[in-house]
């Protein structure tokens, strides 16, 4: 078809085929993504689009003996840290000192060292659990009075009456109560070193003897006395 001017006009038909859209996906605008640069005007952060190394768990690990399956107690009775200068700067290290008990006769006590904290209370308490010891107790208190020394700590330690409690500091108490001592009297009477009072504690601890281990090694036997009778009225 041409019109006046003898120009050829050509008409699409319905049956002509229409023009192939483009197969190709549309861009997406990248905001910082995989493998960006240092950022951008959005903010994207460096390198960005990993997975990330995620939240490191510091959650403490069982508190169950692996042995005998008991539960046992961890307390951290103090922490130290130290430094060392070098080239460039200064380099931490750390050291926790850690009482294990099961609060039925049995304590240890136990030293980590580590550049973290929560690594030296962890090697500190798997120390503990090796070195655990049993103790002799009289219900809920001690079988008697006992004096002990290490270096310059020395810790006095006495049966109380029930319903008293534990009268003691906070280094004294952690070991104690830990052994589930629940009355004694304690006084501390020299060195305030948290390291010696707690070795005090635990030798004079060790060094308590009941009555009946006491008789069988003298090889005696425990006399039973009768209860008193009360009087009737004639």
């Amino acid at each position: 078809m041409s019109n006046d001017s003898g120009t050829e006009i050509k008409k699409e038909g319905a049956g002509s085929p229409a023009p192939e859209a483009s197969s190709a996906p549309a861009p997406t605008p990248r905001f910082g993504g995989g493998g960006g640069g240092r950022g951008g005007r959005f903010g994207g952060q460096r390198g960005g689009g990993g997975g990330g190394r995620g939240r490191r768990s510091d959650s403490p690990g069982s508190d169950f003996d692996g042995q005998g399956g008991e539960e046992l107690t961890e307390k951290v009775v103090f922490i130290n840290r130290s430094s060392k200068v070098v080239k460039g700067g200064r380099r931490f290290k750390f050291s926790a000192l850690v009482v294990v008990g099961d609060k039925k006769g049995r304590v240890g006590l136990g030293l980590g060292k580590a550049t973290e904290v929560s690594d030296a209370i962890r090697r500190g308490g798997e120390d503990a659990r090796r070195q655990m010891k049993s103790v002799s107790l009289k219900d809920a208190t001690i079988p008697h009075e006992i004096f002990s020394e290490f270096d310059g700590a020395r810790i006095l330690l006495r049966p109380a009456s029930p319903g008293t409690g534990i009268i003691a500091g906070k280094t004294v108490r952690a070991v104690l109560e830990s052994a589930g001592i629940r009355d004694i009297l304690t006084k501390s009477l020299g060195s305030k070193n948290a390291a010696n009072v707690v070795k005090a504690t635990l030798n004079g601890l060790l060094k308590l003897r009941t009555r009946e281990a006491i008789y069988k090694s003298r090889g005696l036997e425990i006399k039973k006395v009768a209860a008193p009778v009360a009087p009737t009225a004639s």
